[in-house]
Parts: structure tokens; C-alpha cells; sequence
């Protein structure tokens, strides 16, 4: 999709983002080094639809600047608040992939008056390893997202985490998403961000979570140990609908879009039926959005 790009100034750097339609404000962020063409396959139905969609890059990502010392769920949630406050148009739907889904849950806790509802699809709200495992881990990003290298290991993590069903656009988008770890400035920050990362800060806040959710998540998703499990973890947690898609691994939205787009129209099409949110005794997760 090709819309022109505006920018949101944030305390060390500015934040990219395009905005197109008109209706509802639906917010998207992409996860770690993804690039807002990873909605490209769904946004189209949103806007058809009537709903204003605004998707955003990640700090030190696509065309936002690489300047940015500080990352992770929080820091990235701070800047979806901020972007809703700019618009003037919320409270808005926020749509988050990996950990921008995340960063929308920690959003929806920190401000609930600006968060109507969130869609999130294969979100990490809590960490799956222990503390010598993450340690290792970081270790392991900084040596592997250092060099030379480090731009196509993570297109080829990227495409081995995309099992299952591939978009026909799959190999376009991580030549994208390659091509992009490779300008000045992206790597590190993407390395920044890898190291950061601690999804603890979302965990501890999911009981302050009031807005209604739809969680989905790519059956194949080898980011989980067990997605269904998982999935049914997340829905409990937050009182949510979940989706698990068929034959999808990591990133359903361009995977699934004919599974994905039609779940998320549903579930928005509920919100703007129901005047205010819900109490979170008042909702009934489960399958089957």
C-alpha cells in the first residue's frame, strides 16, 4: 500500500506512521523488526469498511528515526497513547503483531480512557523463559545483530517463524524487511530493542485491563511451545475472544488475511454496538471470534 508518511515527535526521536480512511480510529504497530507493511493485507478491509487506520513503525524501524535510546513494550505502548492523543480521534482499537501487541496491552492498562478496544495478534504477555535462559538470549542478540550478518539472520529467523500458509507477497516483504536492517542506524536499534525486550512489564499489568479484546494466534506459531495452550492462557487472562488459524505461524495477519481480516471486522463491528466497555466480569473470552 502507498500512502504518504507523517510523523509523531517523541522526547528522543520521531515516529512514523500513515493514516488513511475515515470512521473508528483503529491504531496498528508491526512486532520487532517488522516493517507497517505487514498490515498491507488487511488494512485495505478496514478501510473498506468505514474505519480510519492509522499503522505506525516501531522506534528505530521502517521510516521512523533511529535515534531512539529507549525500546520495549512500555516505551513502544507510550508512543501508541501518544499517537491516539495527536489524532484527536479516540478512544481507538489498537491492532498489534508479536510484541507491538504488547505494547498495546500495556497501552489499554495505562490509559483505558484511550483504548476502546485491542486486537492482538500472537502477543507475548508474559515471558517464557527463565531468567538465566534470557540472559543467554541477550547474549546471543548482541553477537548475532552486531555485524555484517545480522540483517539476514533476521530475515531468515523471519521467514522460518511464517510457517505454514505464505502470503504470495512473503518473499517481497522479507527482502523488505532485510533491505531495511541494512540502513544506517536500523540494526542497532533493532539490536537495542532485542536486548530490551522484557515482557514482565505487560504481565504485570493485565489485571488493569479493561478494554475487550480478540487474540489470534497462528497454529504453527513456533514462538509458542503450545499455541493452543497458550492462546487459551491469553484468553483467560484478559477475558478475550481467541482465534487460532489454521496452516499460519508468527504473522497470520499476511498469512491468513482471508481468516484474519473477516475475525477482526466481527469483533470491531461488536465494539460498535456495545456503548461503553465492559466490566471484565461482564465479558466471556473463548474461541470461535
Amino acid at each position: 500500500m502507498d500512502t504518504s508518511v507523517s510523523f509523531l515527535r517523541r522526547p528522543e526521536g520521531a515516529v512514523a506512521y500513515t493514516d488513511s480512511g475515515t470512521g473508528p480510529l483503529v491504531v496498528a504497530v508491526p512486532g520487532m523488526g517488522d516493517l507497517r507493511s505487514a498490515y498491507d493485507d488487511v488494512v485495505p478491509a478496514l478501510i473498506g469498511a468505514g474505519y480510519r487506520v492509522v499503522v505506525a513503525d516501531l522506534r528505530g524501524h521502517g521510516d521512523s528515526d533511529t535515534t531512539f535510546r529507549t525500546h520495549g513494550d512500555d516505551a513502544t505502548g507510550d508512543d501508541l497513547l501518544a499517537l491516539v492523543e495527536h489524532l484527536g480521534a479516540g478512544p481507538a482499537v489498537l491492532l498489534g503483531n508479536s510484541m507491538g501487541a504488547s505494547a498495546a496491552v500495556w497501552a489499554a492498562a495505562e490509559r483505558p480512557d484511550l483504548v476502546r478496544g485491542l486486537v492482538l495478534i500472537s502477543p507475548f504477555l508474559r515471558e517464557t523463559v527463565g531468567p538465566a535462559t534470557q540472559r543467554l538470549l541477550r547474549t546471543l542478540y548482541r553477537v548475532l545483530f552486531a555485524g555484517p550478518w545480522g540483517a539476514a539472520a533476521w530475515a531468515s529467523y523471519y521467514s522460518s517463524i511464517s510457517k505454514g500458509r505464505r502470503s504470495p507477497r512473503h518473499a517481497e516483504h522479507v527482502a523488505a524487511v532485510r533491505a531495511a536492517m541494512r540502513e544506517p542506524g536500523h540494526l542497532r536499534s533493532f539490536r537495542h530493542l532485542a536486548v530490551a525486550l522484557d515482557h514482565s512489564v505487560v504481565e504485570a499489568r493485565l489485571d488493569e485491563v479493561v478494554a475487550p479484546a480478540l487474540v489470534v494466534v497462528g497454529e504453527l506459531d513456533p514462538d509458542y511451545p503450545d499455541p493452543a495452550a497458550e492462546l487459551d492462557r491469553m484468553t483467560a487472562a484478559l477475558g478475550a475472544d481467541g482465534l487460532l488459524v489454521p496452516e499460519a505461524g508468527h504473522y497470520p495477519q499476511h498469512q491468513a488475511p482471508d481468516v484474519v481480516a473477516p475475525a477482526v471486522l466481527r469483533f470491531l463491528a461488536r465494539l460498535a454496538d456495545t456503548p461503553e466497555q465492559p466490566e471484565r466480569s461482564a465479558r466471556n473470552g473463548g474461541h470461535g471470534a
